[in-house]
């Protein structure tokens, strides 16, 4: 049986992890309390407590414009070497494109989405970090099972399957 993971790094890290039917198995906002960097460490540990080799997982890629940058890439980037580590495979969804998999635009509010989420597959909850995990677990899902998905969902998947190539910039006078 699938598991498809979804995680939404964060100092309240939301987690969400369905089967191949789409079915609910856990949604949990993880937080800990202390000091950094044992707080982070704690954080990073408890959320790979919930994942199990053979998980497929969507992580939310990073957000630039945040205050706290230093501290969600730290417990990001931690989450991620200790699926590297272990051999889970993950997919990086930039955050515009978790909005759009629900159907809103990149740039939508939180409450928007909120709502979309309702309507497209009947999931609530109180903390808006669950609720992106859970879109990311659907990604997964949608990465891997033959699930009906709209126009914009479609263009989702294909661009995390098949990501644009960088061009290198050019140095001036090179």
């Amino acid at each position: 049986m699938s598991r498809y993971v979804g995680i939404d790094p964060s100092t309240k890290t939301g987690i969400v992890v369905l089967d191949e039917h789409g079915d609910l198995w856990e949604a949990r906002e993880i937080e800990k309390e202390g000091k950094d960097p044992a707080r982070m460490y704690s954080l990073i540990g408890t959320v790979m407590g919930y994942l199990h080799n053979g998980d497929i997982v969507a992580i939310e890629g990073f957000g630039f414009a945040s205050q706290t940058g230093f501290l969600l890439g730290g417990i990001g980037w931690g989450i991620r070497m200790d699926m590297y580590h272990r051999g889970i495979k993950y997919y990086e969804v930039a955050p515009a494109a978790l909005k759009k998999f629900t159907g809103c635009k990149g740039n939508a509010k939180k409450d928007e989405l909120a709502v979309e989420i309702f309507k497209r597959w009947g999931f609530e909850h109180a903390s808006d970090n669950v609720r992106d995990a859970y879109v990311l677990a659907q990604v997964a899902r949608a990465l891997h099972e033959p699930v009906p998905l709209i126009k914009a969902q479609a263009e989702v998947i294909q661009i995390i399957k098949n990501p644009p190539v960088k061009q290198s910039k050019k140095k001036k006078g090179a």
